[in-house]
């Protein structure tokens, strides 16, 4: 089996995550920009459109979108993976970096990214405001 990449893992544990019905709170905020970026032909890129508000109708998955439009994006350009739970001294965030990931724990930098991810939420369309936005994109594919 080939090795997968860090990506590719993190899809996978995704939708693995949304399929088996796994009831650990998801909130998904994500740029229009990643939103319009066509990996493949019109036809898959609707269906993986579509399959972001079916995942999200999860009653543990929130999904948030960040349209070009918003104000109060400043100084959130970059993908980041928060993974949190009750013990907040186990969170770890996940970031791309040109040699791979970089795994951070510190309890200095997970308040900084904590309240970035905040800022960035606070800032985003509310779910079904979202599932509008993503519904637009796709009819204009």
């Amino acid at each position: 089996m080939p090795e997968l990449t860090g990506d590719e893992l993190d899809l996978r544990v995704r939708h693995r995550m949304v399929s088996q019905r796994i009831t650990v709170p998801y909130e998904l905020v994500i740029h229009e920009a990643a939103l319009r970026i066509r990996a493949a032909d019109r036809d898959a890129s609707r269906g993986q459109l579509a399959k972001l508000p079916e995942c999200s109708e999860a009653g543990n998955v929130t999904l948030r979108v960040i349209p070009f439009d918003l104000d109060g994006f400043a100084r959130a350009a970059s993908t980041m993976t928060y993974v949190g739970g009750a013990v907040p001294k186990l969170d770890t965030v996940v970031r791309d970096v040109p040699h791979g990931s970089a795994f951070i724990d510190s309890e200095a930098q997970l308040g900084a990214f904590r309240t970035r991810f905040r800022k960035v939420e606070a800032v985003s369309l509310d779910p079904e405001r979202s599932r509008d936005l993503i519904d637009r994109l796709s009819k204009e594919l």
